[in-house]
Parts: C-alpha cells; structure tokens; sequence
C-alpha cells in the first residue's frame, strides 16, 4: 500500500473549452452595421436640418416672432443658390461673437438696389413682394444706390419699421459665405409650430 503524502497539493484546473459559435456572426455583423448607419442619418439630419436658433427681436413679424426657435437647413445652399425670398440665418460682418439675424433677402450678387418712396427697385425696376410688410421709413445706406458683389445679398426684415438689416451699416451686405443656412421650420413655441414661408 501506498502512502498519501500530506501536504498541499497542486493541480492544474482543467481550461474549459468555450465554443464560439460562428453561424451567428455574420447576423450581429449586419446588425452592427444597421445600428452605425442609423446613428450617421440621425446625426446627418440633426446637423443639417436640426440646428437651432432663437429669433432675437421681431423684425420677422408677422413670420417670426421675438423668442421663436426655428431650425435651419444647412444643406440646401451646398446644391442651391440662396434666391429672393428666401429667410435666411447669418452673422452680420462674419461677426461669431454676434447673435444670429433671421432676414429675408431681397436682392441678389450683382444686382442694384435702391429704395425710393417707400419702393424697392433692382436694377431700376420695382420689386413686387407677395409676403406682408411694413413701410420704409428709414431706408439708411439705401438711400443712394447699393451694387450687390457676385457673393452679396441684400436683406431686410419684413417688419421694416423694426429692423437691422442691410439698410444700416453695421449689417451692410450679407457675403454668402456669413449665410448658415435657410430658416425652414418653427418649432417653439407650440403656437407658432410650422413651415417658415
């Protein structure tokens, strides 16, 4: 008979063998994949379509309104030119410590604008607006010819009577390159909820 020697005694533990099975990787590949192309669309819309910005004042009136928070299409200037009408979102001058201004514009780069008696003109022809506004009683710089740049546009508020713009100094032209995008939707505060226009 042997005998058990006392003691401590050392084992290696067994290594247990852990199966992967392989079928399913292929499946948690795809859904991987899903997941990242929803999060780069997710991120793609909130960066081009979802910013935010507060309107500051009401020169927008009766559009916008002190406190509105419209979104802005960032993306529809990188296949389209800025056209009249449109309401844009800039910062006047490039100026990033400045808030930004909600105008619409009224004339395009290479253009003439001149206001005469409460009238719009480009190119010595008046403008005729189908969006409601209030008279010009200060028309500013705007009181001799402007010659819009081939990057320049011309903007105003609608409620004229009530707005920096183009016509004062301090804002002046608006270089393309200032325009951060088109003001397309009103989001805040519910009543004001829609389509900008």
């Amino acid at each position: 008979m042997r005998r058990r020697r006392k003691g401590l005694g050392f084992s290696r533990p067994r290594r247990k063998r852990i199966r992967i099975n392989l079928e399913y990787l292929p499946a948690v590949g795809i859904w991987i994949f899903k997941i990242a192309i929803v999060c780069l669309l997710a991120f793609v819309a909130v960066w081009y379509f979802g910013q935010r910005v507060s309107t500051v004042g009401d020169s927008m009136n009766p559009v916008l309104h002190n406190g509105d928070v419209v979104l802005v299409n960032r993306i529809v200037y990188n296949a389209t030119t800025p056209k009249r009408g449109d309401i844009i979102v800039f910062k006047p001058k490039g100026n990033e410590n400045a808030h930004y201004y909600i105008k619409r514009i009224v004339g395009l780069p290479g253009e003439t604008v001149e206001i005469i008696e409460n009238r719009i003109y480009i190119d010595g022809e008046k403008l005729e607006e189908d969006y409601k506004t209030t008279d010009i009683d200060d028309v500013g710089i705007a009181n001799e010819k402007i010659h819009l740049a081939g990057d320049e546009y011309f903007v105003l508020g609608d409620d004229r009577q009530n707005s920096e713009d183009s016509r004062n100094a301090d804002v002046g032209n608006v270089k393309r390159e200032y325009i951060y995008g088109k003001a397309w939707l009103t989001i805040s505060p519910k009543k004001s909820f829609g389509l900008i226009r």
